[in-house]
């Protein structure tokens, strides 16, 4: 019985200690933030007039690695979430949801440029990640 009663803790602490770290998508602090890089990627190859702030996203994103690192995740983790392709396409299905609600269209390519440049003006964590040409 003593023994049940053990294992039974030992699970239970298991599963709690496993409930604690979410998969890093659903880190809204991480899981944005690459999100807002990516975002003002695709708008800077969009507009011609606009310059993805490279350095600013790749100094980020050692940062946000090292914040994961600091709540437990493995490099493996991050790396794993990083270059997964099904994380790749929810990001690009978030992207056209999220610019479309803007009124940004692949269709019209200027809308990249207008929306961009507002961000950069309202220093939005997009507009963070772009300059003006």
């Amino acid at each position: 019985m003593k023994h049940l009663a053990m294992t039974t803790l030992i699970a239970s602490l298991a599963a709690g200690a496993a409930l604690a770290k979410p998969p890093l998508r659903e880190v809204k602090e991480i899981d944005d933030q690459i999100f807002w890089g990516i975002l003002a990627y695709e708008i800077s190859e969009q507009c011609a007039s606009l310059d993805a702030r490279k350095f600013k996203a790749v100094s980020d994103l050692w940062s946000l690695a090292s914040k994961a690192q600091s709540m437990g995740y493995s490099r493996d983790e991050i790396k794993t979430y990083i270059r997964s392709d099904e994380e790749k396409a929810r990001m690009r299905t978030r992207g056209e949801a999220y610019l479309a609600s803007r009124g940004v269209s692949y269709e019209t390519p200027e809308t990249f440029c207008t929306f961009g440049k507002a961000e950069i003006e309202r220093n939005s964590a997009i507009g963070a990640y772009l300059r003006a040409k």
